[in-house]
């Protein structure tokens, strides 16, 4: 999962970074409305964390623009997508700036200062409703992803698996069954500073089919990597898996 931080506080947007890297997402920060709208034009991000205040505007502006966005054509990526789930998160905290928010399209407010572990339970309540689930975990036939504990079971044995393996499971399971590319899979996982690998996707691809089985994770040759709607029977059991 890819998270755009929007925040001009060095201190707070570092703060956040770290508590969203170590909850396994992949995080991007920019400090003004201007590179935050370039950002979201540039590459798709899963969930929008805003602040209010900046040096070049109000973020309900850049809510606002994205909002009007038009609905992406079937069959096509246009970007940025205009019902990515948003946060508004922000020292104001009269009653009408919340409502004003909320009506102006964001998806949830919280108030400076905040709990770190509030805001990460905020982000998961505001994707599972984005995904159309109301399940706190995601069932794949014996398959249990719990994104809140960061714990997967199969047929209900642990299996361990690294921070990027988990990402990529947790993104191919919300996407089912459609078919994800493996730029769109690396933007999923990685954030414009961080290293990737020419091969990372398909070393974390072969990780989570050895620990959990090679008919969970579909290929489409020369397309990219799915999980189909409907769980396969399990072809081997899962082995004792290795971090990454």
């Amino acid at each position: 999962m890819r998270a755009l931080v929007v925040e001009d506080d060095p201190g707070i947007s570092g703060g956040l970074g770290l508590s969203l890297r170590q909850a396994g997402y992949a995080v991007d920060v920019c400090a003004s409305l201007e590179s935050a709208w370039t950002a979201l034009n540039v590459e798709p991000f899963d969930v929008m964390l805003l602040d209010l205040g900046l040096p070049d505007g109000d973020g309900l502006d850049l809510l606002a623009r994205l909002r009007r966005r038009k609905v992406t054509a079937a069959g096509t990526e246009r970007l940025p997508r205009n019902d990515m789930p948003v946060l508004i998160m922000t020292a104001r905290d009269g009653v009408s700036d919340r409502i004003s928010g909320l009506d102006s399209g964001a998806d949830d407010y919280i108030v400076k200062p905040f709990d770190p572990n509030e805001m990460l339970a905020r982000l998961r309540a505001m994707l599972r409703r984005a995904g159309g689930r109301s399940k706190p975990v995601i069932e794949h036939g014996d398959l249990v992803l719990d994104p809140a504990a960061h714990t997967v079971e199969r047929a209900g044995q642990a299996v361990p698996l690294g921070a990027k393996e988990f990402a990529l499971l947790l993104t191919l399971l919300q996407a089912r069954p459609q078919v994800l590319s493996k730029s769109r899979l690396e933007s999923a996982l990685y954030g414009f500073g961080d290293a990737l690998e020419s091969n990372a996707i398909e070393v974390h691809v072969h990780h989570l089919r050895r620990k959990l089985g090679e008919s969970l994770i579909k290929t489409v040759r020369g397309v990219g990597y799915f999980i189909p709607q409907e769980a396969a029977p399990r072809d081997t059991p899962p082995l004792q898996p290795q971090s990454e």
